[in-house]
């Protein structure tokens, strides 16, 4: 033999005989699938609407906020709330002053007037009925004709009436009105001061009203926004469902048909010398043992071994049984323990 060359190598692997069925039945279920087409998209309604509770509170809401019922309302309490914060009472400008100076209003027109008119009327009537008509009895049955000490006791008498029936009373009415007024000039004044407090503490809410109901108008577009939005995501997602089945319908088809099934492969090299060869068979032939399914029959399995099949068997022409392993289902694994020897795949059980 001569030294040097090339070595050409050629590897080829097979299904295993008992897989081929299952791998046939599925490329064809595989293209069948792909021939119908993807699944259509879900045919009944994907997005909820409105409740009808939240379809009549959003009405119920727009129409008091922009009825007319709110812009009253609201002008109404910016009224009151001007009115408070110029310390409003519920008194006059000049009941208001002359609480806060304490003054007593005498005269026509006013109640001390009326009490005074009142007295004054009382003491005429009682002058006249009374006092003066009993005067003049007297002095017609003790000094006929009268003098001037009758006139006298008139006078004191008049005097006396006016003084005890009117000057007195008045004197108290005006002490007694001094005094409540004097005690409701501090009252007064903290009553404007207050009001005006509460005005300013209030004004902040009374200007913020209406932006509590903007912001609930707001509130309803967000729903109604977001409704919108949800309608065109929905949309979209549909659109991109559509867009992409082809696409898709092949890699699914491509992912059920891909697998490592089977293939040749040849592989060049240069060749060894006739001693080396003869060398090589020699170390080949006591670390690889021939474990080709070709060269076997009557194959049973009978469990596994460091997690490969372990099989049953007897050699072609040979009626001994064996147990061991397939090389073709080795080289799926580990094809660094395989060796293929003029046509038949040995095994090198050492390196699994």
């Amino acid at each position: 033999m001569c030294g040097g060359g090339t070595q050409v190598t050629t590897s080829t692997t097979e299904p295993w005989e008992q897989q081929i069925p299952y791998l046939t039945s599925g490329f064809e279920q595989a293209k069948g699938l792909y021939n119908q087409g993807a699944p259509g998209y879900y045919p009944a309604e994907t997005l909820a609407g409105f409740d009808p509770a939240q379809t009549a509170a959003q009405q119920a809401t727009l129409g008091y906020a922009m009825g007319p019922r709110a812009a009253s309302l609201q002008a109404g309490g910016e009224g009151a709330l001007m009115r408070s914060l110029g310390g409003y009472t519920g008194f006059n400008p000049q009941q208001s002053s002359d609480l806060l100076a304490g003054n007593v209003r005498t005269g026509a027109g006013t109640p001390y007037g009326a009490m005074e008119n009142a007295l004054t009327q009382g003491v005429i009537g009682n002058l006249q009925q009374n006092i003066l008509p009993g005067i003049r009895q007297q002095q017609v049955q003790y000094q006929p004709g009268g003098s001037s000490r009758a006139g006298l006791e008139q006078n004191k008498a008049i005097a006396k009436a006016v003084k005890s029936g009117l000057t007195k009373p008045l004197a108290d009415m005006y002490s007694n009105a001094y005094q409540t007024a004097q005690g409701q000039r501090l009252p007064a004044a903290n009553q404007i001061i207050g009001q005006q407090q509460y005005g300013q503490q209030m004004y902040p809410s009374i200007m913020s009203a209406p932006l509590n109901m903007y912001g609930a108008i707001g509130d309803v577009g967000a729903q109604r926004r977001a409704m919108t939005q949800a309608t065109m995501d929905s949309d979209m997602a549909r659109y991109q469902y559509d867009a992409t089945a082809p696409q898709q319908q092949l890699a699914n088809y491509m992912k059920m048909v891909t697998g490592n099934y089977g293939g040749t492969t040849t592989q060049t090299s240069p060749g060894p010398s006739a001693l080396d060869q003869i060398g090589q068979v020699a170390g080949i032939a006591s670390m690889f043992m021939p474990s080709d399914i070709l060269i076997k029959e009557n194959i049973k399995p009978d469990g596994t071994w460091k997690g490969h099949n372990v099989y049953t068997y007897n050699f072609k022409g040979s009626n001994t049984r064996s147990r061991g392993v397939m090389a073709q289902e080795i080289e799926i694994t580990r094809p660094d323990a395989v060796m293929e020897i003029e046509g038949i795949k040995h095994v090198n059980y050492g390196v699994l």
